[in-house]
């Protein structure tokens, strides 16, 4: 029987837990789901009642699912550990997970955020605190809307992992009729199109509160992915994955949706709320609000440029008031769309013209 656990019990690891169970059932395997709660109490729900009721209201959970509040006993003898947490929080529950972990384990970050301090991307988190090679971290992204999936509404997503069969071993393991998942091995940029997905959510947000319209929206939605496109291939990311799931589905997902807790804090930011007041009124983490300084730090470090994440972070910090951000959103100097096209183009245009003296 193969073992998978899942530590964190909030709306999406909850959810995550379900489509494993699921996909297990569907597939006819003999898995063991083990979900950890951090309260015992949300333990104790979903082993017997088979609900999560504080993040997924009555929608039933599959049998196969236990849960516990002791994370060493969820974690031994998983050959697969999913990472459900908050962002900020992950390094602080790695010790228990290495003294617990089997030789092999391969460790799945459903997580989408960058560490304060460090800058660090959760795999790079999970490599130097669980010594792990690159072939036993996974990042599991894509527009993830947690309700959505649990209520069983088609979605795909992507599995990414720099060594292809173990990105296909996970695909495998959370496949079911409601959830697709496509493979990739590029790690850096699906976790960089997720972190920074967030961020661009709040910006969006933040117009809905100040009753921008859809032409503000799209734009702010357009030139963000193109923020995160610089920034990743700057790390070392591959351009094509900002068109796929990780990238614009994301992307999309969590701008438009009224289910996404980013673009709701935004839209509260937006409305003059302070971020400490935002964060009071929210029932879970919106983790762009939390990694919005580290993205910004990273950038200036590899001097990227990112107005729109920049004005975000200016609004979180207090240091720009909601009703002047709607300028500096979109605030560069006049260019060309694609400036290697363009540049291009005058190359060829330069040649034409010399052809023709």
């Amino acid at each position: 029987m193969t073992r998978i656990a899942v530590l964190g019990a909030g709306s999406w690891g909850t959810t995550f837990a379900k489509v494993l169970a699921d996909a297990a059932l569907s597939n006819t395997e003999a898995t063991d789901v083990v979900l950890w709660a951090r309260r015992a109490e949300v333990a104790e729900e979903i082993t017997s009642r088979h609900t999560n009721s504080t993040y997924l209201g009555e929608i039933a959970l599959p049998e196969t699912i236990t849960a516990t509040s002791d994370l060493s006993v969820a974690v031994d003898g998983a050959e697969i550990v999913v990472l459900a947490l908050p962002a900020q929080s992950l390094r602080s529950h790695l010790g228990q997970v290495r003294d617990a972990l089997a030789p092999g384990a391969v460790v799945v970050s459903l997580i989408k955020g960058l560490e304060r301090g460090t800058d660090m991307r959760m795999s790079e988190v999970i490599a130097e605190e669980l010594g792990l090679p690159d072939d036993q971290i996974a990042v599991a992204s894509g527009p993830n809307l947690a309700m959505e999936i649990a209520r069983e509404e088609p979605t795909a997503s992507v599995v990414a992992c720099r060594d292809v069969a173990v990105a296909e071993r996970i695909a495998t393991a959370c496949n079911n009729h409601y959830f697709r998942p496509y493979t990739n091995t590029d790690v850096t940029g699906v976790e960089i199109a997720g972190i920074v997905k967030n961020v661009i959510a709040l910006a969006v947000g933040i117009c809905d509160g100040q009753q921008l319209g859809d032409n503000s929206k799209a734009s702010v939605i357009t030139r963000g992915l193109a923020e995160t496109t610089r920034l990743a291939l700057k790390l070392g990311g591959r351009l094509e994955t900002f068109s796929g799931l990780a990238g614009l589905g994301d992307l999309v997902a969590t701008c438009a949706s009224p289910l996404s807790r980013n673009r709701s804090a935004g839209r509260l930011l937006g409305e003059g709320l302070s971020a400490d007041e935002v964060t009071q009124q929210l029932t879970q983490t919106a983790e762009g609000m939390k990694s919005g300084a580290a993205v910004l730090e990273l950038a200036r470090t590899h001097e990227v440029e990112m107005p729109i994440c920049e004005a975000v972070v200016a609004v979180l910090e207090g240091k720009l008031s909601v009703d002047n951000i709607a300028s500096l959103l979109l605030a560069r100097d006049l260019k060309a769309e694609h400036p290697k096209a363009a540049a291009t183009d005058a190359a060829a245009a330069a040649a034409h013209a010399a052809e023709g003296k």
